[in-house]
């Protein structure tokens, strides 16, 4: 999960800032992509190509996906049914058992 102790968030703050800098709207997806996959292979040379270093770069990836979807999609998605109403009918889903 990205909730590090915020004692450490200035670690990364300033190189974060400054990468979020060049990235405007116009971003391209695949731009965010080589972004996170050079950090993510810079962070696995650093510690060594084996199982465990991989499925810890896979779980970190799969987390933070994981993560944007419960904080930010989720919400999104229950907003957007409220205005537009309910598609899937009758089957049970937490958004009809309000």
């Amino acid at each position: 999960m990205p909730y590090i102790a915020p004692e450490r968030r200035p670690l990364y703050d300033d190189a974060i800032a400054a990468l979020a800098a060049a990235i405007d709207a116009e971003t391209p997806g695949g731009d965010i992509n080589y972004i996170v996959t050079r950090l993510v292979a810079h962070w696995i040379r650093k510690r060594g190509l084996s199982y465990g270093v991989l499925a810890d770069a896979v779980g970190v990836m799969e987390t933070a996906k994981l993560e944007l979807y419960r904080r930010v999609a989720v919400p999104y998605e229950d907003r957007k049914i409220e205005e537009n109403g309910e598609v899937y009918g009758d089957l049970p889903t937490d958004s009809t058992q309000r």
